[in-house]
C-alpha cells in the first residue's frame, strides 16, 4: 500500500508541475508575441525616420577631411 500511495503522490506532484509549466509557456508565448509586435513597430518607425534623414544627408557635401 505504501508504494501505491507514494506513486499517487508523485503523480499528483507531476500533474501540478505540468500544469504550472503549461501556464508559464502560455504566458511566455503571449509576451513573445507582444515583443515581436513592438519590434515590428520600432522597425517601421526607424525606417520612417531614416528615410528623410538619408535624403538630407545625400545632399550635403562631404566634410573637409575627405
Amino acid at each position: 500500500m505504501d508504494r501505491i500511495d507514494r506513486l499517487e503522490s508523485q503523480l499528483a506532484f507531476q500533474d501540478d508541475l505540468l500544469e504550472t509549466l503549461n501556464r508559464l509557456v502560455a504566458e511566455q508565448q503571449t509576451s513573445l508575441l507582444l515583443l515581436q509586435r513592438e519590434l515590428l513597430a520600432l522597425r517601421q518607425r526607424v525606417q520612417q525616420i531614416e528615410g528623410p534623414m538619408v535624403a538630407v544627408s545625400a545632399n550635403e557635401p562631404p566634410p573637409p577631411h575627405y
